[in-house]
């Protein structure tokens, strides 16, 4: 579902780099929908997609681009409803009643205003927007027990945040396991691509799914392992024992389509393909890249890729499977052969496909370093590193607890790192797993290792970073190369299997930043840690009436409900 402007953008806004004096507002209303919700840029067309107004595929976006003076408003209601997206009829958590929730859409450059009510009977809430660098707007980073307390019920809570990157990305609850429950959502930022495209086919949102809720699954997760997901949804819809609608695309021949593929998984590595199509991509989260083609596409939890499609197929066969599907090495789902949509060339057509899926083999494993080449290039230069080990094992319950680094991670709601730093405590505790980059445009790197055969997909808040090596089922040593010449860079990366992942990224945002794995169990089970970055220059970033505002109503409703928290906090 994409909600629709009320009043249209003004493109002239688009074309200047510096700020209006008096802005452009796109107001969205939450009730209404539409195929198409924000205009494109004048002079990006299906013949130049590279361009971008007064920008092109070559700005460099980290220190330049648009400010178009456009606000694009949008408002978000989480709410507990019954849905079936795969005709199994459970309870779940919503965003604007659907799941996945609304797409937010906007241009490069543009301003995004967003409201989150919670609807929730007796819940607190909070929205991350996955993947944006949040420049000098780390409160909007939404994540409870660091950039702001949890939104109690009945309350809201307005973030702000500037486009300054464009591509795919999706936004998610960072509170407890509410992602994995229904509250999610992709995120557009229009913009330049590093190839041509006739139309836009929308985002392909991958989920596992189960019919308990994960709340219900969470205490097998700490007590024996990830528990079995029972089936997965394409764009929140697929069929289950008969029952259910699955996603259907339809295809005109000789038309290059643009897919956004987004894993939104709770714990499941997919290989994503069409059959007998191949994909030219385009862009890693929200890096621009040097074009490759793959038959098959690996995306881990909380990646993004954005993939051209050419309807080049004859025209006497219509009907062609979309797979998302379950790599059995680190995934555990019960209709592995079953996360299916479906592409047409006939509009009219109701029969299932009988095409065969592309061979493959079964890992868990990134696309090829080699494949991902920035198009827009950065050196990384001298950084200094310290190393962090993942590594798990079980509290005085006998509750599996995860850790990066020395401490299984465990902060409060009720009181996160930036109140506390606003206040002038920054005594932290060990489990507070606070790293200190006090220095300004320092290039650090960090050796992410592990000797355990489980791969972990580790994202990043407030920053690309850059993948200077990795190893799958290798040691890390100074006889290891680092790649410091234009590395892969993006926000999510997968440490191999009983290896070692090297990433580096410039203290270039003040922030407390959260870096985590991505698997919903392991972030609840403590694998993650913070950095606070630049930490004499976050306090004037802070808007202290509205971060003391959340929390105070925050406490008010734990202290009348006797809320207790039972997980890592985020």
């Amino acid at each position: 579902m994409i909600l629709t402007p009320l009043l249209v953008f003004f493109t002239a806004a688009l074309a200047s780099p510096a700020p209006q004096a008096a802005s452009s507002v796109s107001t969205i209303a939450s009730s209404t929908t539409s195929s198409a919700a924000v205009a494109t840029c004048s002079g990006n067309t299906a013949s130049d997609r590279s361009v971008w107004c007064d920008y092109d595929i070559s700005t460099d976006y980290y220190t330049d681009g648009p400010d178009t003076g456009v606000i694009v408003e949008y408002w978000l209601d989480v709410t507990n409803t019954t849905l079936a997206p795969d005709g199994f009829d459970r309870i779940v958590l919503a965003v604007n009643g659907t799941i996945p929730g609304p797409t937010l859409e906007a241009n490069w450059g543009d301003t995004l205003v967003i409201h989150v009510t919670n609807s929730l009977t007796n819940n607190g809430t909070g929205i991350h927007w996955h993947g944006v660098r949040q420049n000098w707007t780390n409160q909007n980073d939404g994540v409870p027990s660091l950039t702001q307390c949890p939104i109690a019920p009945g309350e809201s809570m307005t973030y702000t945040w500037k486009a300054s990157q464009y591509g795919t990305s999706w936004y998610h609850s960072h509170f407890s396991l509410q992602a994995w429950e229904g509250v999610f959502g992709p995120i557009v930022i229009n913009g330049p691509a590093t190839s041509d495209y006739d139309e836009e086919l929308g985002t392909v949102f991958l989920n596992d799914w189960s019919h308990d809720t994960v709340d219900a699954l969470y205490t097998y997760a700490q007590v024996t392992g990830p528990p079995l997901m029972t089936t997965g949804l394409i764009n929140g819809m697929n069929e289950y024992n008969g029952s259910g609608t699955r996603y259907e695309a339809t295809f005109t021949s000789g038309t290059k389509y643009l897919l956004r593929v987004i894993n939104g998984a709770i714990d499941t590595h997919f290989k994503f393909s069409i059959d007998n199509h191949t994909m030219t991509v385009i862009s890693t989260d929200f890096v621009p890249i040097v074009p490759y083609t793959t038959d098959v596409l690996d995306i881990t939890m909380g990646q993004r890729y954005n993939v051209i499609v050419e309807a080049n197929q004859p025209t006497d066969a219509t009907d062609y499977w979309m797979r998302a599907i379950p790599q059995v090495t680190c995934s555990n789902n019960g209709d592995g052969d079953n996360i299916r949509g479906i592409v047409r060339y006939d509009s009219s057509s109701t029969a299932d496909p009988t095409t065969t899926a592309y061979s493959y083999t079964d890992d868990c494993v990134d696309e090829p370093s080699a494949s991902l080449v920035p198009y827009v290039s950065q050196t990384v230069t001298s950084p200094t590193g310290e190393d962090l080990t993942v590594a798990v094992g079980k509290n005085d319950a006998s509750l599996f607890r995860w850790q990066i680094g020395a401490e299984s991670f465990q902060v409060e709601w009720a009181d996160p790192t930036l109140l506390q730093l606003y206040n002038g405590e920054t005594d932290w505790s060990e489990a507070e797993c606070v790293y200190n980059l006090s220095t300004a445009e320092q290039w650090v790197y960090w050796v992410i290792e592990t000797s355990i055969p489980v791969p972990h997909p580790i994202h990043l808040h407030g920053h690309d970073f850059y993948i200077l090596a990795t190893g799958e089922d290798a040691t890390y040593d100074t006889t290891v190369t680092l790649n410091t010449d234009n590395p892969p860079r993006r926000d999510v990366a997968t440490l191999p299997v009983s290896g070692y992942l090297v990433i580096a990224f410039l203290t270039d945002n003040p922030g407390v930043w959260l870096m985590h794995c991505h698997i919903g169990w392991h972030t609840s089970e403590g694998l993650a840690l913070q950095f606070v970055e630049r930490y004499t220059e976050i306090t004037g970033l802070i808007d202290y009436d509205t971060l003391n505002g959340t929390c105070a109503t925050w406490d008010a409703y734990v202290s009348s409900d006797s809320i207790v928290e039972d997980d890592s906090g985020v």
